[in-house]
């Protein structure tokens, strides 16, 4: 289906974008779907937490409408988990209910985390009143597990879930090609209604600027890491790593920037304190928009310190995507699906220790012309193929599957 026939069927849907972990539009993979949607000709709204400056109840941003609701704090135990995620599906359903009577929808879009955002679409689903996607942006059950260290009921929950989730599709976006083979193998969908949209940034508004002044010194490195903190994503690693550069490899010449926030923050900043690099680790918290950029653009290496799992293995990171727009060198650990992305922009580390990522670390800065090499590299093949707008068919041929009249959505068992 062309970027044509699939814009002309989806031109007059109202749609509904349910996503729990992150307000919008900082999400920015969503914001970029619910824009693309709104240029396509549909009426869009997406119902989504409050937080990082976006705390207006209601309010509508490029002819996006936009609820929000309070964001449960992360959980630290498995019953917290779950506690967290009935707390934000109790939200949604109610402004899915209040979207409903003022809006009405055709299609429900839900952005797992988590996979119970499938309850809210189901009495709309079940009663013909609207269609179902799903965008499968994690994977909850190996998420949980590394989280938590551990299966048992609650993991059970999350599969059936996942399943039920599948099952109540009419179509399913996938992140990447392993994604999409869990939606056939797992969730038992039909390879033919499953399409792949990448998180591909917007080259013409992710792109480098004057770098911030100060935060770089000016006879010194900067490695930076852009993304969530939270006790899967390794950003302890990246200060043991700092700990590892300034300590035994003797390196007075390196700063680290750390932006982003989550549950691990404050566990990540006491470890500086501890290992006596707090001064050479600065956390900026979350940033967006020019100032996200600034930061990127005084950066000299990137580090993606997600440790190699079940879960990690399997994403494909934004930071990649991100790196290689801005032409930025990075490392990272042996992650399959993320170095196979990256390619020559990234050096993975010989090991899956903090001194290994040191060690990777300081090869890049030692080596200008290597950085050099894997900066054009990265900036040449983002502009190349990791583009949004390469990405918008089959998003739109998402939602033109899941209008379409007729038929089963799932391969027999």
């Amino acid at each position: 289906m062309n970027l044509e026939r699939a814009a002309a069927a989806v031109a007059g849907a109202r749609i509904l974008i349910l996503v729990e972990n992150l307000p919008v539009p900082f999400d920015r993979r969503v914001w970029q779907e619910a824009t693309t949607l709104r240029r396509h000709g549909c009426e869009v709204t997406v119902i989504c937490p409050k937080g990082r400056g976006y705390d207006a109840e209601e309010e509508e941003i490029e002819g996006v409408r936009i609820f929000r609701h309070d964001l449960p704090l992360e959980a630290e135990g498995a019953l917290g988990y779950l506690r967290e995620y009935l707390a934000a599906l109790w939200s949604q359903a109610r402004l899915a209910a209040r979207v409903r009577r003022r809006h009405g929808f055709d299609v429900i879009q839900a952005c797992n985390p988590p996979d119970l955002l499938f309850l809210t679409a189901l009495p709309y689903r079940l009663t013909g009143r609207a269609r179902f996607i799903f965008d499968h942006h994690d994977l909850s059950p190996e998420l949980f597990e590394v989280k938590f260290g551990r299966r048992g009921l609650l993991h059970a929950v999350l599969r059936a879930a996942e399943r039920a989730t599948f099952a109540l599709a009419d179509a399913s976006i996938a992140t990447n090609e392993t994604f999409r083979d869990i939606a056939v193998a797992r969730g038992r969908m039909d390879r033919d209604r499953v399409r792949i949209v990448r998180s591909y940034p917007n080259l013409a508004r992710f792109r480098r600027v004057e770098p911030q002044a100060g935060l770089k010194r000016p006879d010194g490195f900067l490695v930076g890491y852009v993304g969530i903190i939270g006790a899967q994503d390794g950003v302890d690693l990246l200060v043991r790593a700092m700990a590892d550069l300034v300590g035994p490899r003797g390196r007075d010449d390196v700063d680290c920037v750390i932006i982003g926030d989550g549950p691990a923050l404050a566990g990540c900043q006491a470890l500086a304190a501890e290992l006596g690099v707090a001064e050479r680790v600065r956390f900026a918290g979350y940033l967006g928009g020019e100032a996200l950029l600034a930061h990127l653009s005084a950066v000299d290496v990137g580090v993606i310190p997600d440790p190699s799992n079940a879960f990690n293995d399997k994403l494909s990171m934004n930071k990649v995507f991100e790196y290689m727009a801005l032409g930025l060198p990075f490392v990272q650990f042996n992650l399959r699906q993320a170095a196979s992305e990256a390619g020559e922009a990234a050096l993975v580390a010989s090991g899956s220790r903090p001194e290994d990522l040191a060690a990777a670390i300081e090869t890049l800065l030692d080596d200008p012309e290597r950085r050099g090499r894997m900066s054009a590299y990265g900036a040449a093949r983002a502009a190349r193929e990791f583009t949004w707008e390469s990405q918008e068919p089959a998003l739109l041929e998402a939602y033109a599957l899941a209008l379409e009249a007729g038929g089963r959505r799932r391969r027999s068992a």
